[in-house]
């Protein structure tokens, strides 16, 4: 597959080096090699024995006088050169590629794999309606999500480990496409035997009382931004890891919680709780479809982009 020949690109002047001196097969090589981390899983994937793979990666080095790959347990891990790189070649060989005919994506054959983080408490309602479209008009393609994003999470972006997120934070930088979904009101919720908090409520009623939370210490924490000072913070007297936990927990107790009202309303009536106008400013959140612009221009991210918009804002 690839031509015997020097990898280090010439310098032409003092200057730049040649493109027509690069071998450009490689880079699809270093584009799968840092999708798997594995050398042997990238060579399964390109259809290409493991040496090949691995004569490959080694002309690789030399083209970017770069380690690149160092061994990691069983696998390998990208150096941060590596990392710096991925992003600009997976977009040009993405834009190299749809260009080329019969470059369509067809989902009712692909066996696409996709990396989905819905975060919680979102996950409750989006994740089983996402699953089941797909299901129906694309069953060969896999999906994987999970609930919760973290310090990683615009790394995972960038590198398309993850591939969208959903959830209420707003991914600010330029890189990142960010569309708004949908707004949730957020109510306050107590048990139904909770004696107090009747008839008009005020701000001060509200952090007079104690609190159930998503734990604050959690990235992105769903309750924070209610909780963003040491005095409302000291109302604080349960933090679990999810809003169902939350919720549950209010229905035992004399605690108060604030929570989407479409979530508290499945639970209202098999956890006996009282749902009341939340007397806050912030009374409503703004849902956000978010990627990362590199992956932007492939027709199969393109594909799921649109059903993602369609399911959630219906």
């Amino acid at each position: 597959m690839f031509e015997q020949k020097t990898d280090k690109p010439q310098v032409i002047d003092g200057t730049k080096p040649q493109l027509r001196t690069v071998d450009l097969n490689l880079l699809t090589v270093f584009d799968a090699v840092m999708q798997e981390q594995n050398i042997t899983r990238a060579a399964h994937s390109l259809g290409m024995s493991q040496p090949a793979v691995s004569n490959a990666v080694a002309r690789l080095k030399v083209m970017f006088n770069d380690e690149l790959f160092v061994r990691y347990g069983r696998g390998i891990q990208p150096t941060a050169r590596a990392f710096q790189l991925f992003a600009s070649v997976r977009q040009a060989l993405q834009l190299v590629q749809n260009e080329l005919p019969g470059s369509g994506f067809d989902p009712s054959v692909s066996e696409r794999i996709y990396h989905l983080c819905v975060c919680s408490p979102l996950d409750n309602y989006l994740t089983s309606l996402i699953y089941n479209k797909v299901e129906q008009i694309a069953p060969n393609i896999h999906l994987v999500f999970k609930s919760s994003l973290n310090q990683n999470t615009e790394h995972q972006l960038r590198y398309q480990e993850t591939e969208f997120v959903i959830g209420y934070e707003e991914f600010r930088r330029p890189e990142f496409s960010c569309v708004p979904l949908f707004k949730d009101e957020m109510v306050l919720v107590t048990s139904k035997t909770h004696p107090r908090l009747n008839g008009t409520l005020l701000e001060s009623d509200i952090y007079r009382e104690q609190h159930a939370v998503v734990a604050l210490d959690r990235y992105a924490s769903f309750s924070q931004p209610w909780y963003d000072t040491p005095d409302k913070q000291a109302c604080v007297a349960y933090q679990g890891m999810a809003m169902t936990s939350v919720l549950n927990i209010v229905s035992q107790t004399q605690l108060v919680a604030i929570a989407p009202r479409w979530l508290v309303e499945e639970f209202a009536e098999s956890l006996n709780l009282r749902i009341q106008t939340l007397p806050l400013s912030l009374n409503l959140r703004t849902c956000y479809l978010s990627w990362h612009e590199a992956a932007g221009r492939d027709k199969g991210h393109q594909w799921m982009e649109e059903l993602l918009v369609s399911v959630c804002k219906h």
